[in-house]
């Protein structure tokens, strides 16, 4: 399922137990060790919730098949963030949502995101930061994909530039934005 609306963006345990009360349906764990992967996606599913995963920021989690491969079989995450060409092109075979993470910090880094979006054919983007409504726009052109802005998004009025600039979510770890 392609995220929409504001999802909660969760750095740490306490911030897991706020967004596990809220009314998402999606929680995007950002950082987390490869120990407590189990018990996050498990404690999730019991409140309905699914988790998708940044799988650069797992400690002890090598980005390759054999990672993956642990993830889907152990952890049964709904959906995968990454950076990495790769490990999209796994999440994809794997039949996971696979959302690429792109960082726009100049037009250089913009062309080689858009080539790499296009070998890895990811299911949803997300552009960071996610102050940039025009790039939200550009990437959605140029990709045809949906787009997530994320990154720096601190008020409601980022989230609605963002929003009305064209991206399906927001991504944000402020709390105080979850139930926007």
């Amino acid at each position: 399922m392609i995220p929409t609306g504001v999802l909660p963006a969760i750095r740490n345990m306490k911030d897991f137990e706020k967004a596990l009360q809220s009314n998402h349906d999606i929680l995007l764990v950002l950082e987390s060790r490869l120990s407590q992967l189990k018990s996050i996606v498990s404690y999730a599913k019991r409140e309905n919730k699914d988790i998708y995963l940044h799988f650069d920021l797992i400690q002890g989690l090598k980005p390759d098949e054999f990672g993956m491969e642990f993830l889907i079989r152990e952890v049964k995450p709904a959906g995968i963030l990454s950076t990495r060409g790769n490990v999209i092109k796994l999440a994809k075979k794997n039949k996971l949502v696979a959302i690429q993470r792109m960082f726009l910090l100049d037009s250089i880094a913009l062309e080689h995101n858009i080539k790499l979006i296009k070998r890895t054919e990811p299911d949803c983007v997300e552009v960071l930061p996610g102050l940039i409504p025009s790039m939200i726009n550009k990437v959605h052109d140029e990709t045809g994909l949906p787009v997530i802005a994320g990154g720096l998004v601190n008020a409601e009025s980022e989230v609605d530039a963002a929003m009305e600039a064209g991206a399906v979510a927001v991504s944000t770890s402020n709390d105080e934005l979850w139930d926007f």
